[in-house]
């Protein structure tokens, strides 16, 4: 018997490993990948949302935009063509949420610094006072990569406009406040398609592991 499995041991071998190629294959095809939702406007709480756009069940999409950066150069829907990005709204003056937004924003920045297909897009809700100059600092005080990470200034109906029709992220008071303030502590994931595909709490850092989770989920769908 002993000479008979030394005799046919490649055989053996050989169909052990078929085997567990054959297991690993049905495990792989019988197990759901996780995939992340897609968000339109009718999915959100309304609170967060545009009245003319609360209808919309399908396909939307963050539109055009054009605005300025913290180095003077503009930046429009083309620079983040293609590109997995994340989205928030702050302003550099701001002593409560925001330093801690701009901090977890820099680990998320930190964790795909190599990759060109991740960026991040930060927009101030105080154009009047965050001019190109104080984003400078301000990018320069927080550690801002130039390459991957944009503080945007510009028209601020533009800017409020796009937090509530297109990132679907800032909760409204009173109609008379729609230009008043803006002020969300959501971080707003966008896949390279422009679909919006989570939200996440930028003052949590456990929040911030989860998106950051979740961007990688989105990297190896564009793979």
């Amino acid at each position: 018997m002993l000479r008979y499995f030394k005799q046919f041991r490649i055989f053996f071998l050989v169909l052990g490993i078929i085997s567990v190629v054959i297991v690993s294959l049905f495990y792989r095809a019988l197990t759901p990948k996780k995939s992340l939702p897609i968000y339109n406007p009718a999915d959100v709480n309304p609170e967060l949302v545009d009245s003319t756009v609360q209808f919309i069940r399908k396909y939307h999409k963050i539109p055009a935009f054009s605005f300025v950066n913290q180095n003077g150069k503009f930046i429009t829907d083309k620079t983040y063509e293609g590109k997995i990005y994340v989205a928030d709204f702050f302003f550099t003056t701001c002593g409560s949420i925001c330093p801690k937004m701009t901090n977890n924003m820099a680990l998320v920045q930190q964790a795909f610094r190599n990759d060109s297909r991740v960026m991040l897009l930060s927009h101030t809700v105080f154009p009047e006072i965050d001019s190109v100059a104080v984003l400078k600092r301000y990018a320069i005080e927080k550690g801002v990569d130039d390459r991957k990470w944009n503080l945007v200034t510009g028209d601020k109906k533009e800017i409020y406009s796009l937090a509530r029709k297109a990132y679907l992220a800032v909760k409204l008071g009173k109609p008379s406040e729609l230009y008043d303030m803006v002020h969300t502590e959501n971080f707003v994931l966008v896949d390279a398609k422009k679909r919006v595909r989570g939200f996440y709490d930028g003052t949590n850092k456990e929040e911030i592991e989860r998106l950051i989770t979740d961007i990688q989920l989105l990297l190896q769908e564009e793979e």
